[in-house]
């Protein structure tokens, strides 16, 4: 493979990793690219599960506006030592 990209400040940064660790810029890229498809396929196994609760009625969703409130006071509370 050969890695060419059009950013040259991201370019600089792979050609220094690689003179750094010793291993070459495909391999830095492939590995990079692993991890983030590692990454995405947990997210959507994640989301994927998420759904199901959901739509199963596991779990019932609330309205944002109604978690936005739950957020401020559990923020609040952590603010005031009512933790």
């Amino acid at each position: 493979m050969d890695l060419h990209l059009r950013n040259p400040d991201l370019q600089a940064k792979v050609e220094r990793w690689a003179a750094e660790t010793g291993r070459s810029a495909d391999e830095l890229a492939e590995d990079a690219i692993a991890g983030y498809l590692e990454g995405l396929a947990e997210v959507r196994t994640t989301l994927d599960s998420r759904y199901d609760d959901l739509e199963s009625g596991r779990v019932k969703p609330i309205d944002g506006e109604e978690a936005f409130a739950r957020l401020r006071a559990k923020s609040e509370a952590r603010r005031h030592g009512r933790a």
